[in-house]
């Protein structure tokens, strides 16, 4: 079965200019979950929260990513909202914006020294809230946003915006991560954490600890720690290095886990001078793999630099894949001395000129140019990366800021001062990561 393809079959690694994804993840610079943030801001909720930190200036906030598109959303929030947004936009019907029944949509031209100019579509949320939609190329957008910004306008990212809106600051910052997220699977427990599954644990916690219920409270603590590591990877993705003695197979081996051909390839020895990376999603999960110079004493002064950033590369990955030639088991098994179990893989490469050795360390069987073992290795390297995966709908901690926090009030359960645990999560919990 070939590396690449769908997410639903098997363990894939799929690069994250997949096609596939674009159609559902739309940015230049990467992947947003933009319709989550766009209705956050825009659903017609009868009565909307008042923002926690009101803004002295309206403020105009764009709702969709960056780059091309069709269309793109800004809202206008803040005092005199409906007021500015008349300064730039005349209905189709004659009629004001602020005579329109709230949450009507609008249709109109955007306005210029008096001329009406580009299409433009209105909704009037509430008095302090509008959201407008236009042409969606960026030159379109900029000058939609200065014409604002003449009128007495600030100019606000969305996450900013979120800062001021979203009285739950958990959630708020779930938003702010969900818009990064780079996989279908990262954005799923985020988006659970962003419909309250880390508030309503944490709050929990907080509740057995006012109950004097400590057992459970470092139950629920340590739940909650084991899995702010995976959390701290729905972002940022995992770092995998493939590292080994040279001409073992390390970068045929990466263009077999990529699908495609990422690094060169030939026979001789200390071709890869410089690290190779390609960003995947294996079973789902974000990861960074590291194609590294052959470790190998010796060499020229630019082939010792590339072991020098193999080791660097190596010290600071989360999983290791040693790579090691089945053909020759002497020379490979050299690299991997003192290498730390917990966070190691061995691939034996070039099974089908010899069999793993049985007085070798053991590992995974693999056929870098013809692909065998290729499954295996992804489905070894998704389990050494997330042991147990979180039930649909759990609490994860995905900021560090969080993880910080619980591994305080661990501390503080452990030397029986619950009060100090109780008010380190109590205050966790009302921080704002921006």
């Amino acid at each position: 079965m070939s590396a690449t393809g769908s997410a639903s079959v098997g363990y894939h690694v799929i690069p994250h200019d997949d096609s596939h994804w674009q159609s559902q993840w739309h940015s230049k610079d990467g992947f947003q979950y933009d319709p989550i943030i766009r209705n956050h801001y825009t659903s017609s909720r009868t009565t909307l929260p008042r923002m926690t930190n009101e803004p002295r200036l309206p403020l105009v906030v764009p709702l969709t990513p960056a780059g091309r598109g069709a269309i793109a959303a800004l809202l206008v929030a803040g005092p005199r909202a409906v007021e500015l947004v008349e300064a730039v936009f005349v209905a189709n019907s004659g009629r004001r914006l602020a005579e329109a029944p709230s949450d009507r949509i609008v249709v109109g031209r955007f306005v210029q020294e008096g001329v009406p100019g580009e299409p433009l579509v209105a909704r009037r949320i509430a008095d302090d809230r509008v959201e407008l939609d236009g042409h969606g190329g960026a030159a379109a957008v900029a000058r939609l946003e200065r014409a604002l910004v003449r009128r007495g306008a600030k100019s606000s990212s969305w996450a900013d915006w979120i800062a001021l809106d979203e009285p739950d600051p958990l959630r708020a910052d779930a938003a702010v991560a969900l818009a990064k997220a780079p996989t279908a699977r990262s954005a799923g427990i985020l988006l659970d954490q962003y419909n309250g599954a880390l508030r309503r644990a944490w709050d929990a916690l907080r509740a057995a600890l006012e109950g004097g219920q400590i057992a459970t409270a470092q139950s629920r603590l340590a739940l909650l720690r084991g899995r702010a590591v995976l959390g701290r990877h729905l972002v940022e993705p995992w770092r995998v290095v493939l590292a080994g003695a040279a001409n073992v197979g390390k970068s045929s081996l990466m263009n077999a886990l990529m699908g495609y051909r990422r690094a060169i390839v030939h026979p001789t020895p200390g071709t890869t001078r410089d690290v190779v990376r390609a960003t995947a999603a294996i079973d789902g999960w974000p990861v960074e793999l590291s194609d590294t110079a052959g470790l190998r004493p010796g060499g020229d002064p630019v082939e010792r630099a590339g072991v020098h950033l193999a080791q660097d590369r190596i010290e600071a990955a989360d999983l290791v894949v040693w790579v090691l030639d089945a053909a020759r088991p002497g020379l490979s098994r050299a690299c991997v001395v003192g290498r730390e179990a917990n966070r190691s893989l061995i691939a034996w490469n070039k099974t089908d000129l010899a069999p793993m050795p049985a007085d070798g360390p053991p590992g995974l069987a693999t056929v870098a140019v013809t692909g065998e073992g290729v499954e295996s290795l992804l489905a070894a390297i998704s389990r050494r990366l997330v042991p147990e995966p979180p039930p649909p709908g759990e609490a994860v901690p995905f900021t560090a800021e969080q993880a910080t926090s619980l591994d305080r009030a661990a501390t503080h359960l452990a030397a029986n001062r619950a009060d100090k645990a109780l008010r380190e999560l109590t205050r966790a919990a009302s921080l704002r990561s921006r």
